[in-house]
C-alpha cells in the first residue's frame, strides 16, 4: 500500500518556504522514500503586513493558523520560526524537533556599508521589533528608529528605495536565503541581545502521531533544544505582566547552560540585564529563575516601561520558581540604581 505524502505546513513567504524546504531536505536524507509536500497556510501576521507587530491583538499571529491546520488535519507537520511560536502550545501538539540553530544574532544592513557606530546622528534605522528599537536607542540615542513590516525581501527593497538609512533584522533569515553578503555588521549580543529562540526552527506535530514524532526526533539538536527551552521559559515566566521589551540568549557548553536575559524601556533610556547558569537538563528552571531575578531587579521598569506612575506588578504576586537543579547559580551583577519612571 502506498504511504500518503507527509504534508509540511508553512507560511507563504520566501523565507518561510526556504525554512520548510530545509526540513524537507533533512527528512529526505533520513527517509529517502518519503514523499514530503509543502502546504502553504496564510496567517494573521501575513494578512496585515503593514500593521506594527505590537499593534496586532493577542500572541502567535504567525503561528495560530499553522497550529489550526495541524489540529484539523490540513497538514501533518508545521515549520515555524521558533521565536514566533507562543510559549504555550496546544496540549494536543508537541515540539517534535528543534534542528541545529543558525546564528542567533541581529544584523545591520546599511546604505553605504556603514556600521552602527558610523551612522550619522539622526540616521533612520528601520526594525519590526520594539526589542531591537529599545536596544539600538540605548546604544545610539542620537539615531531614530522607525517601524517596518513585510517579508525580508520587502524590507530590503524599502531600504534600497531610500525609505531609511539602515535596516536591523535577524541575521538567520539572510543566511537561509543566501543573502549574507548584504550584511554590513553582525551586532554582538553585548550591543543587541536577540529575541528568545531567534535563529532556531521549531518543527511541530500532533502528539498522538507517535511514529511521526519519533521520525522527526531524528532532526532534533540537543544543545539547541536546551538553549531554546531556557529562553522560552524565561519569556513565559515574564508573561503578560511584563510590557517591556525583552530578550534572552542561552549557550550550552561543557555540560552547562548559560543564560542572559534583558528587559528595557521602549525609549532605550534604561536597559537591565541579568545572567545565570546551571547544568544541562535544568534549562526550563533556569529560564524561570532568571526571569524572577530580573523582575526583582527591574520592577519599576516592568511596572511602566514607557514612563508614568508606578503601581503594583504581577511579578510581586507570582509563585516562587521551583527549586532549581543542583549547581545553578545566578551571576552577581553590579547593584542597580533605583529606576525612576521616565517618559518615552
Amino acid at each position: 500500500m502506498t504511504r500518503p505524502p507527509l504534508r509540511l505546513g508553512s507560511r507563504g513567504s520566501r523565507l518561510s518556504l526556504r525554512q520548510a524546504e530545509t526540513v524537507r531536505e533533512s527528512l529526505r536524507r533520513i527517509a529517502p522514500d518519503l514523499d514530503v509536500q509543502i502546504v502553504v497556510v496564510h496567517t494573521a501576521g501575513d494578512r496585515a503586513p503593514d500593521v506594527p507587530l505590537e499593534r496586532l491583538e493577542g500572541v502567535g499571529f504567525f503561528a495560530k493558523e499553522l497550529e489550526a491546520a495541524l489540529l484539523d488535519g490540513r497538514c501533518d507537520v508545521a515549520v515555524h520560526s521558533a521565536k514566533d511560536l507562543p510559549t504555550a502550545i496546544h496540549p494536543d501538539l508537541c515540539l517534535a524537533a528543534i534542528p541545529p540553530r543558525a546564528d542567533p544574532r541581529d544584523v545591520l544592513v546599511a546604505r553605504g556599508g556603514l556600521r552602527l557606530a558610523c551612522l550619522p546622528p539622526g540616521a533612520r534605522i528601520a526594525t519590526s521589533s520594539l526589542r531591537r528599537s529599545a536596544q539600538l536607542r540605548h546604544h545610539r540615542p542620537d539615531v531614530v528608529t522607525v517601524p517596518v513590516r513585510g517579508n525580508i525581501d520587502t524590507r530590503l527593497g524599502k531600504l534600497e528605495r531610500g525609505g531609511f538609512d539602515a535596516l536591523c533584522l535577524a541575521g538567520a533569515g539572510l543566511l537561509r536565503m543566501g543573502w549574507e553578503d548584504r550584511v554590513t555588521e553582525w551586532l554582538s549580543p553585548e550591543v543587541l541581545l536577540p529575541a528568545p529562540a531567534q535563529g532556531a526552527l521549531a518543527v511541530e506535530a500532533r502528539r498522538a502521531d507517535h511514529d511521526l514524532v519519533a521520525l522527526l526526533r531524528s532532526l532534533d539538536d540537543a544543545a539547541t533544544r536546551e538553549a531554546v527551552t531556557a529562553e522560552r521559559a524565561f519569556l513565559a515566566r515574564l508573561g503578560s505582566g511584563c510590557r517591556a521589551p525583552a530578550a534572552a540568549l542561552a549557550t550550552v557548553a561543557g555540560g552547562r547552560v548559560m543564560l542572559e536575559g534583558l528587559v528595557a524601556r521602549e525609549d532605550g533610556s534604561v536597559v537591565v540585564r541579568h545572567r545565570g547558569g546551571g547544568p544541562v537538563g535544568g534549562a526550563a528552571w533556569l529560564g524561570m529563575a532568571l526571569a524572577d531575578a530580573l523582575v526583582a531587579r527591574a520592577r519599576h521598569l516592568l511596572e511602566d516601561p514607557a514612563g508614568g506612575e508606578a503601581g503594583s506588578h504581577p511579578g510581586d504576586r507570582r509563585s516562587p520558581a521551583p527549586e532549581g537543579p543542583r549547581g545553578w547559580q545566578a551571576a552577581r551583577p553590579p547593584a542597580l540604581p533605583a529606576l525612576r519612571p521616565e517618559a518615552s
